[in-house]
Formats: C-alpha cells, sequence, structure tokens
C-alpha cells in the first residue's frame, strides 16, 4: 500500500525526534515535517536548554550556541539521510539548517534527488 502525504510526514517527525533524543540527548518539544516539491522541511521548536537561553543574552554567547548546535546536528548528517531515505526512498542531495537563538527553533531543509510531492497528486 502506498504511503501518503501526512503519513510520510509524520513518520519523519517521529523518526527525527527519536534521532534527536539518541544523538543529541534530548528532543524537541515539537516536530513539523512539510514535503514540498523536493524538499522536507521541517521545524523543531523548544530544542535549546535554558542555559543555552542565558549564554545568547550576549553575541559573543548566541555565535557560540548557534555554532555547536549546528555543527552538532551536521557531525549526525549521515544519520538524517539514512532516515530519510529509509522513510521515503528519497536520496539527500542537499542539507541547510539552523536555529534562532530568540524562538529555540530549528529549521531543517532536506533537498532530495526527486520531486517527491509528485508522487502524492
Amino acid at each position: 500500500m502506498v504511503k501518503s502525504k501526512g503519513t510520510l510526514e509524520a513518520e519523519l517527525s517521529k523518526a527525527l525526534t527519536h534521532w534527536e533524543k539518541n544523538y543529541l540527548g534530548r528532543g524537541s518539544v515539537s516536530v513539523k515535517s512539510d514535503i514540498l516539491r523536493d524538499m522536507i522541511i521541517v521545524i523543531l521548536q523548544g530544542i535549546l536548554t535554558q542555559a543555552e537561553y542565558a549564554l545568547c543574552q550576549d553575541k559573543e554567547g548566541l555565535l557560540s550556541v548557534k555554532e555547536v548546535r549546528n555543527s552538532l546536528v551536521e557531525s549526525g548528517l549521515e544519520d538524517l539521510k539514512e532516515i530519510v531515505l529509509t522513510i521515503t526512498g528519497q536520496e539527500v542531495v542537499n542539507f541547510h539548517t539552523d536555529i534562532s537563538t530568540q524562538t529555540g527553533e530549528r529549521v531543517m531543509v532536506f533537498k532530495l534527488s526527486n520531486d517527491l510531492q509528485s508522487q502524492f497528486s
């Protein structure tokens, strides 16, 4: 049976939450994944700790938190690519991420080898 777009998005969100908890030591408060053309856009909310928010009060601390958090995610990129491939059958050709130190929200964008959304029309 072919899975729906919503089912794949939910599976991605669940798998990414699981990866966060296992790899980074804690998960986000909420995760929302959206398949858009040849991309998967993931919004993770509530990922910063209280200590990280405190560090972000000045520019030096803010940049440090961003750099460390992005490096941690990048170091697990092969796992993330494997999760996407396993769930969607699509290879990740590019990955972008950033974090807001104001809101504690992370955005991940997985660029896929093909237009995944077109499979659901």
